[in-house]
């Protein structure tokens, strides 16, 4: 009988014992969210190469990124860093935003928030938005730029160049300051 006793004892620890190590784990829900809403892809500290016809034209560094095939769009976020290239291969400017977008079918850029642009020659566009357009190689916005260069300060509206910025044309000029 003390025998029957303590094997029902030890039977019920280790059933129980059993029964606990059985956790089922249910995933989350988001309610309200859609699943297009949700990223094909997501990436961390990860690098997009863009080139046109086989040349690079852009590399392209962001702290995450969301990639949308049905929307053909790849979003950057966490801070966004662009070299742009030349067809030998050097850095002609380095854009540097907030956050960005790439059109995944044209491979144009947009870059958004505290965007600042340094061309070869020193030359730094700052504005709140930018967009290049791959096929051209040419960046342009309709925001308020502050262009500086080794001769002047250019504030205006509304710019369009090349990624160099070396030939750019700002639309709505509002100030400008020769540097001595």
């Amino acid at each position: 009988m003390k025998l029957t006793v303590i094997y029902i004892i030890i039977l019920t620890v280790i059933l129980g014992v059993l029964a606990g190590c059985e956790q089922r784990i249910r995933p989350s829900i988001v309610e309200g969210m859609d699943a297009d809403e949700l990223p094909d892809q997501e990436s961390w500290n990860s690098t997009i190469i863009v080139s046109n016809e086989g040349v690079v034209s852009a590399i392209i560094k962001a702290g995450y990124i969301a990639m949308y095939s049905d929307k053909k769009i790849t979003l950057l976020d966490d801070g966004v860093h662009v070299d742009f290239y030349n067809e030998e291969g050097e850095i002609t400017s380095i854009l540097i935003s907030d956050r960005g977008e790439v059109d995944d079918e044209t491979q144009d850029l947009s870059g958004y928030g505290n965007v600042v642009i340094e061309g070869d020659d020193g030359t730094i566009l700052e504005t709140e938005e930018i967009h290049w357009v791959n096929e051209t190689e040419r960046i342009h916005t309709d925001k308020f730029v502050k262009i500086t260069s080794p001769d002047e300060i250019i504030e205006g509206y509304g710019m369009e160049s090349d990624a160099g910025l070396n030939n750019y044309t700002i639309y709505r000029v509002t100030g400008q300051t020769r540097v001595e």
